[in-house]
Protein backbone atom coordinates (compact mmCIF):
# COMPACT_ATOMS: atom_id res chain seq x y z
CA UNK A 1 0.00 0.00 0.00
CA UNK A 2 1.37 3.26 -0.91
CA UNK A 3 1.76 5.40 2.12
CA UNK A 4 -0.49 8.36 0.89
CA UNK A 5 -3.02 5.83 0.79
CA UNK A 6 -2.47 4.60 4.15
CA UNK A 7 -2.50 8.04 5.49
CA UNK A 8 -6.47 8.80 3.49
CA UNK A 9 -7.53 6.06 5.14
CA UNK A 10 -6.13 7.02 8.74
CA UNK A 11 -7.30 10.63 8.31
CA UNK A 12 -10.79 9.15 7.34
CA UNK A 13 -10.91 7.13 10.42
CA UNK A 14 -9.54 9.86 12.54
CA UNK A 15 -12.25 12.75 10.96
CA UNK A 16 -14.87 9.83 11.65
CA UNK A 17 -14.25 9.69 15.40
CA UNK A 18 -13.34 13.28 15.63
CA UNK A 19 -17.17 14.34 14.47
CA UNK A 20 -19.07 11.56 16.01
CA UNK A 21 -17.27 11.59 19.59
CA UNK A 22 -14.40 13.95 19.69
CA UNK A 23 -16.37 16.72 18.97
CA UNK A 24 -19.91 16.26 20.34
CA UNK A 25 -17.84 15.66 23.87
CA UNK A 26 -16.02 19.00 23.34
CA UNK A 27 -18.52 20.82 22.85
CA UNK A 28 -21.16 19.56 25.76
CA UNK A 29 -17.75 20.31 28.03
CA UNK A 30 -17.41 23.86 26.87
CA UNK A 31 -21.47 24.49 27.21
CA UNK A 32 -20.68 22.76 31.12
CA UNK A 33 -17.81 25.18 31.49
CA UNK A 34 -19.58 27.91 30.25
CA UNK A 35 -22.04 27.75 32.86
CA UNK A 36 -19.69 27.72 35.28
CA UNK A 37 -19.46 23.72 36.31
CA UNK A 38 -16.54 21.97 37.04
CA UNK A 39 -14.58 19.03 34.82
CA UNK A 40 -14.86 15.70 36.44
CA UNK A 41 -12.38 13.06 36.55
CA UNK A 42 -13.89 11.16 33.57
CA UNK A 43 -13.98 15.00 31.74
CA UNK A 44 -10.53 14.86 32.83
CA UNK A 45 -9.21 11.78 31.34
CA UNK A 46 -11.12 12.39 27.91
CA UNK A 47 -9.15 15.50 27.47
CA UNK A 48 -5.97 13.82 28.63
CA UNK A 49 -6.60 11.38 25.82
CA UNK A 50 -6.64 14.18 23.58
CA UNK A 51 -3.90 15.62 24.18
CA UNK A 52 -2.54 12.30 24.23
CA UNK A 53 -3.10 11.79 20.78
CA UNK A 54 -2.41 15.24 19.42
CA UNK A 55 1.14 15.01 18.51
CA UNK A 56 -0.23 11.77 16.27
CA UNK A 57 -2.72 14.17 14.78
CA UNK A 58 -0.45 16.70 14.34
CA UNK A 59 1.89 14.60 11.45
CA UNK A 60 -1.12 14.52 9.55
CA UNK A 61 -1.65 18.51 9.84
CA UNK A 62 1.82 18.88 9.03
CA UNK A 63 2.33 16.42 6.18
CA UNK A 64 -1.46 17.69 4.58
CA UNK A 65 -1.67 21.54 4.80
CA UNK A 66 -5.18 21.06 4.12
CA UNK A 67 -6.29 20.05 7.96
CA UNK A 68 -4.05 22.81 9.30
CA UNK A 69 -6.68 25.15 9.49
CA UNK A 70 -9.10 22.49 11.35
CA UNK A 71 -6.44 21.38 13.64
CA UNK A 72 -6.11 25.16 14.55
CA UNK A 73 -9.20 25.12 15.26
CA UNK A 74 -10.20 22.16 17.18
CA UNK A 75 -6.95 23.44 19.56
CA UNK A 76 -8.82 26.20 20.09
CA UNK A 77 -11.53 24.94 21.12
CA UNK A 78 -9.87 22.80 23.77
CA UNK A 79 -7.76 25.88 24.72
CA UNK A 80 -10.97 27.05 25.37
CA UNK A 81 -12.25 24.43 27.61
CA UNK A 82 -9.30 23.94 29.55
CA UNK A 83 -8.83 27.86 30.17
CA UNK A 84 -12.34 28.74 31.38
CA UNK A 85 -12.39 25.15 33.38
CA UNK A 86 -9.27 26.54 35.44
CA UNK A 87 -11.33 29.65 35.97
CA UNK A 88 -13.80 27.96 37.31
CA UNK A 89 -12.01 25.83 39.93
CA UNK A 90 -10.14 29.09 41.01
CA UNK A 91 -13.29 30.79 41.68
CA UNK A 92 -13.88 27.63 44.11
Amino acid sequence: MVEQDKDVGVIAVLMERFSSRRLPRALSLKEKVDRGELLGSGDIAFLQRVFADADYVKQFADKYPEYQSLCAQVAHLYHQITERALENEQRV
